[in-house]
Order: C-alpha cells, then structure tokens, then sequence
C-alpha cells in the first residue's frame, strides 16, 4: 500500500483534499459566497486539479513517458467515481451537506477538462523535455 501511495503522492494528497473539504461544514460567511455559482466552480476545479495531479505523478513521480490505455480510463474514471461517491456520502452521511446532481457534472466536467489540459502538457514535455 505504501508503495502506490508513494507512486501517487500527488493524487493521493488531492483525493485526501477532496474528501476532507467534501465532508465537512461550510462556514456561514464563506469567502466568495456572491459569486455567481461559486459552488460548481469549486467542484470543477478540485476535480480537475485531480486529474492533473494523476497525470503529474504519471510523468515526474514515476517517470513514464509512454500512455496506456489503462491509465487514460483510469485517469477519466477515477475522479469521476470519486465525485460522485462524494455526493453520495453528502446527500446520505452528513448532516451538513447535501448531495447534488449538478455538482457532480461539475465534477465530471472539471475531470474531462483537467484530462484534456494534462495531456497537452504530457506531450509538450514529452516533445521538448529530453530524457
């Protein structure tokens, strides 16, 4: 177990993030709270700091510079399964929170969009980075 961890630090720590800040209470006065859907943008970009964060340990922590399949789906899949696990546990298992259908498309879209923007960066580092 400690090995993956360490080969996944980085989606490890923003996973640990996620659950921790989608469990528990939101302050009354939380900064920000004006904006316009401010809640969704919260959800996309934590969920698309996860798919990058997967990609990043894929690139520096393990060093590969080759795809695969597998790790495509699962970099997809994962976050995705996780947003709505989450919005699940809110709607059912706190009592400060509520789950919400719109919030997990956030999440997914955050994922689909996080995906795409780490694998630009994938190639472009694999092009000009020489190894």
């Amino acid at each position: 177990m400690g090995k993956i961890i360490k080969s996944n630090i980085f989606a490890f720590l923003a996973t640990l993030t996620i659950v921790i800040l989608s469990v528990i209470p939101i302050p009354e006065d939380a900064p920000l709270a004006d904006v316009p859907l401010i809640d969704k943008w919260v959800h996309f970009v934590m969920y698309g700091g996860l798919s990058c964060a997967m990609w990043l340990d894929l690139y520096y922590v393990r060093g590969c510079r080759t795809l695969t399949p597998r790790f495509v789906i699962v970099a997809l899949i994962f976050p995705m399964f996780l947003g709505g696990l989450m919005e699940v546990t809110q709607e059912y298992l706190t009592t400060c929170r509520n789950g919400d259908f719109l919030d997990f498309w956030a999440n997914c879209l955050g994922t689909v969009l996080g995906n795409a923007l780490a694998y630009l960066i994938f190639l472009f580092l694999k092009k000009v980075v020489k190894k």
